[in-house]
């Protein structure tokens, strides 16, 4: 049996099929982070592609999970690593040189391996420093069921950050089952929805390149593709404002999604009036309910949390002795109605933490 990769089981081909571009959805999960930090050590490798080619085959993805648990055995991982370091820089800087004069001298299934197990190794270096830490990582049941969980799942974006700094990193669990397909997240700024929003994309397409995910056991949907929108910046070379922004971008989204897509809705609409941010929020809402997809949608339009038997709620949560304390814990629960209170009360600086400021002497 020829080897042709370690990365496709029967390739034939598919070892070619590299995307050179991110997914749209990169910055707005903050997976260019993520990937960047990964494969900083590894240019020569040139293993970002392999970041950008999500898998749309379930085996595909068990296959690479079974590899991924291969090289959790150090002695292994151990021999990989020392086949392709360069202990000795000057001796094997004149190799390189020859290399590239000879660069027929290398057999191509050895390049190939050596290419391709970097993408391995170089996401379990990276996880082994978040499970350091104590934060857990599990290989997800692949599902093309549409229902789903996860369990202490968290943002490995920021993770990445916090790790470092010895922050801790705050775990939150969601699922769906039955007939339910949108979370719909309310509650106080500042208060981790946004985070959750991204650990649902993450999970998701971190799932669909076979890594292991953050979270300590997890069930994810095979989808087609992660579709995301966040609040931009206003372009002042487009000539749109706000809300017409908002209206194009989400109807390119929706016209893209099919019943196999996850998307992220992150705040939409708060350019302007709460009656016109619920009426087309609730017209949204019905094109993504009557597409079946999968979706996240951070709002302080609560009322859409219980649009019908399709949409959860999950709020924010504060302490409750001190409601301008976050607590960054989302939980399933019904929308208490204040985040939009709590959003305008924060814009004129009203809030408990502002008068308090203001009062103290």
């Amino acid at each position: 049996m020829v080897f042709e990769s370690i990365l496709y089981p029967n390739a034939g081909g598919s070892a070619r099929r590299e995307s050179t571009d991110p997914p749209p959805c990169f910055s707005d999960l903050n997976l260019d982070q993520v990937v960047d930090t990964i494969t900083a050590r590894r240019q020569e490798y040139n293993l970002k592609p392999f970041f950008y080619t999500p898998l749309h085959d379930s085996d595909e993805i068990r296959y690479r999970q079974e590899v991924m648990q291969d090289l959790e055995d150090e002695t292994l991982l151990e021999s990989i690593r020392a086949f392709s370091e360069r202990l000795f820089p000057e001796a094997f800087a004149n190799l390189h040189g020859f290399c590239e004069r000879h660069g027929r001298f290398l057999d191509e299934t050895v390049r190939r391996f050596d290419r391709e197990i970097q993408f391995y190794v170089a996401y379990l270096e990276f996880v082994a420093r978040l499970k350091e830490a104590g934060l857990p990582f599990c290989y997800p049941e692949i599902t093309a069921a549409k229902e789903v969980y996860n369990y202490e799942g968290f943002d490995i974006a920021l993770a990445n950050r916090l790790v470092p700094e010895s922050i801790p990193v705050v775990c939150n669990d969601f699922f769906l089952e039955g007939s339910e397909r949108v979370i719909v997240v309310s509650g106080p700024n500042q208060g981790g929805k946004t985070t959750f929003a991204r650990t649902f994309g993450q999970l998701h397409y971190l799932a669909s390149i076979g890594c292991p995910v953050p979270g300590r056991k997890a069930r994810l949907f095979l989808c087609d593709r992660v579709l995301t929108h966040f609040e931009k910046v206003e372009d002042i070379k487009n000539l749109r404002g706000k809300l017409q922004d908002d209206l194009i971008r989400i109807h390119a989204i929706i016209e893209q999604s099919t019943p196999r897509s996850i998307v992220i809705i992150n705040e939409i609409f708060s350019s302007t009036t709460f009656r016109d941010a619920l009426f087309l929020s609730q017209r949204i809402m019905e094109r993504i309910v009557e597409l079946d997809c999968l979706c996240v949608w951070v709002t302080f339009v609560d009322e859409i949390a219980s649009y019908n038997e399709k949409t959860v709620s999950m709020v924010s949560s504060v302490v409750p002795e001190n409601p301008a304390v976050r607590t960054f814990k989302i939980l399933r629960k019904p929308a208490d109605g204040l985040a939009y209170a709590l959003s305008i009360a924060e814009k004129h600086r009203v809030t408990y933490q502002h008068i308090l400021e203001r009062v103290r002497p």
